[in-house]
């Protein structure tokens, strides 16, 4: 029990990693069914809903009212840079040059996020904890590049655009989440959620407003099998994986935080061959088995 209370900050973060890739997995379905701009703003007004009751269950407040002015400032300054600066670029480069490619150069999160940990909040990461992330990096990439998606190539070309909309991408979530941390303090992790969220919704709102899409959103309501997907990636993206991401930043450091929840594209290697038959190279087992070793290496 003793040793859960002490790696409470880092189980978070492997729970965060499983809930995400759930996650992505929903998403994928609901973005082509429905458009992704659609899916973003339609998983934080639902993800609010889920975040709503849960809070009022728990805590008494259906919003965070509570909040001091500190904690409305810095998270929701969190929630423009995660939520739409992020997952607008990171949408975007997935059009461009894929999403394993995407998802391969967004394993530079960690690093930008203990860069900004170390700016921001003053946290330095032991020797242990630079080894675990070098070779939960190294695992993650075997794992990746690896991933042969069809009619795709390693060899291919890639776009400079695609590659700095998934750098943006990866700047945005990174910096969202060491704000997250700044700004929330002692405050509950699912409060704080709700205010990202509300940040969010408000970005992408003045978005949709802009691009003229609000018809596409009404349209989307209507789509039975998209908006289930939608509300499953919901409920497991902004209302639990994002709720667990700032309880991880809480009780670990920011880096290690990133690092572990960096496992997605590794954990989502068995839920593509159960569900889409996609075959599984060594490369593939030998990545998964290197990450799980680097991530092992932030218990000791």
């Amino acid at each position: 029990m003793d040793f859960f209370r002490n790696h409470l900050g880092e189980f978070a973060a492997l729970l965060t990693a499983v809930f995400w890739t759930i996650t992505a997995l929903a998403f994928e379905s609901a973005s082509r069914k429905i458009g992704s701009l659609v899916v973003n703003i339609l998983r934080l007004v639902i993800g609010f809903v889920f975040l709503s009751i849960y809070t009022l269950i728990r805590r008494g407040y259906v919003f965070p009212t509570d909040a001091d002015l500190d904690n409305w400032i810095w998270l929701t300054f969190s929630g423009l840079a995660g939520f739409v600066f992020g997952d607008l670029f990171l949408f975007k480069s997935f059009t461009i040059i894929g999403s394993r490619f995407s998802m391969l150069i967004m394993t530079i999160v960690p690093p930008v996020t203990a860069f900004f940990s170390f700016v921001i909040l003053g946290e330095r990461l032991t020797v242990f904890n630079y080894l675990g992330m070098a070779l939960t990096f190294l695992g993650i990439s075997l794992a990746v590049f690896s991933r042969k998606a069809k009619g795709e190539r390693l060899s291919l070309k890639l776009s400079p655009r695609g590659i700095l909309f998934a750098f943006g991408g990866a700047v945005g979530q990174a910096l969202g989440l060491v704000l997250s941390k700044y700004g929330m303090k002692d405050y509950d992790p699912f409060a704080a959620t709700q205010i990202r969220i509300i940040a969010g919704i408000a970005g992408f709102g003045l978005l949709t407003t802009v691009m003229m899409r609000w018809s596409n959103v009404i349209k989307a309501v209507s789509n039975r099998s998209g908006m289930m997907a939608t509300t499953l990636g919901a409920f497991f993206g902004p209302f639990l994986g994002v709720s667990f991401s700032l309880i991880a930043v809480k009780f670990t450091q920011a880096g290690i935080a990133s690092t572990i929840m960096a496992l997605v594209p590794v954990f989502i290697i068995l839920p593509a061959v159960v569900l889409y038959k996609q075959k599984v190279t060594p490369a593939e087992i030998a990545g998964a088995l290197i990450s799980v070793t680097g991530v092992a290496l932030f218990f000791l």
